[in-house]
């Protein structure tokens, strides 16, 4: 039976051996898949993975969830009440976005104030949200703003590399589907996922990143060996190794593009089993080749 609520990060894997690296390359191996045949089915998490349109979205949700917890009177400082709010925030990650607005009405109600509907928050979220990126994607959408300058490096030749080889690629995002299709279709990389482009809902317990795998391999009637997943939040990659495919955690420096893996994803991303971490796909025909056993 699916399982609609999605859990919250709990680490799993609490000693790793040794790692190594495929040579001359930023592709770390936590532990080598063991592979029968090719992965078949490929399921991407969006925003931090493949889309940084929304890098900077934690300098939006802080404050103002900050704003909302002041107006209950609390006597904690603004200071106090951001690091308490960052912690929360981070800790659910790769949640759907509703689950962090669930989680500011409960901190609401802890202060005696009277919460709304977490999907209010939610709404005002999304709208201050755009106020700050909205410039990035009028930019995308005029050709004033490269597209390959707001994907992940590398994500165009990834998802060329896995459409040549024939694997059927699935994007399943927390954010809203609607934004996930509009901005897919501004980075230029909506046709290479066709229908299977999904996104979080009003009614959130309709929808998980759990329910798409279960979904491929039901209508395909296929085994989780076959699957292959990226992402750099841990739902994606917790769901992934529970359906027994090969997890690639993508520790993405989104601001910096340093070509280097951000130090806390890349911790807890291992902590819920990757087998892989990469900081993006500049080395992803390496990465590819070692999937497919091509060497």
């Amino acid at each position: 039976m699916n399982k609609p609520h999605e859990t919250d990060y709990q680490r799993t894997v609490t000693e790793v051996g040794e790692t190594h690296f495929l040579p001359g390359t930023s592709i770390e191996i936590i532990r080598a898949p063991e592979l029968k045949q090719p992965p078949k089915y490929v399921v991407f998490d969006f925003d931090g993975t493949l889309s940084l349109v929304r890098e900077g979205w934690p300098e939006v949700m802080v404050p103002m969830m900050v704003e909302i917890l002041q107006q209950t009177g609390t006597d904690e400082t603004a200071e106090e009440l951001a690091t308490i709010i960052m912690q929360f925030v981070m800790e659910l990650t790769g949640k759907q976005t509703i689950y962090q607005m669930i989680r500011l009405a409960e901190e609401i109600e802890k202060r005696g104030g009277t919460a709304d509907d977490p999907l209010v928050y939610k709404q005002t979220y999304n709208d201050l949200l755009m106020q700050r990126i909205n410039a990035r994607r009028e930019a995308l959408r005029s050709g004033e703003l490269p597209a390959e300058t707001a994907l992940v490096p590398g994500s165009l030749e990834l998802l060329e590399a896995l459409k040549s080889r024939g694997a059927e690629i699935f994007l399943a995002s927390g954010t809203d589907e609607e934004f996930v299709k509009e901005e897919a279709k501004l980075l230029g990389i909506s046709q290479f996922f066709g229908p299977h482009i999904y996104g979080a809902v009003d009614d959130y317990k309709s929808f998980s990143k759990q329910m798409v795998i279960e979904r491929i391999l039901r209508e395909n009637s296929v085994d989780g060996n076959l699957l292959l997943g990226f992402g750099d939040g841990y739902v994606e990659i917790e769901n992934i190794k529970t359906a027994g495919g090969t997890a690639v955690a993508v520790a993405s420096d989104e601001s910096g593009r340093s070509g280097k893996p951000d130090a806390w994803k890349r911790d807890r991303l291992i902590g819920v089993g990757a087998d892989i971490v990469i900081p993006d796909f500049q080395d992803c025909e390496t990465l590819i080749a070692n999937l497919w056993n091509e060497d």
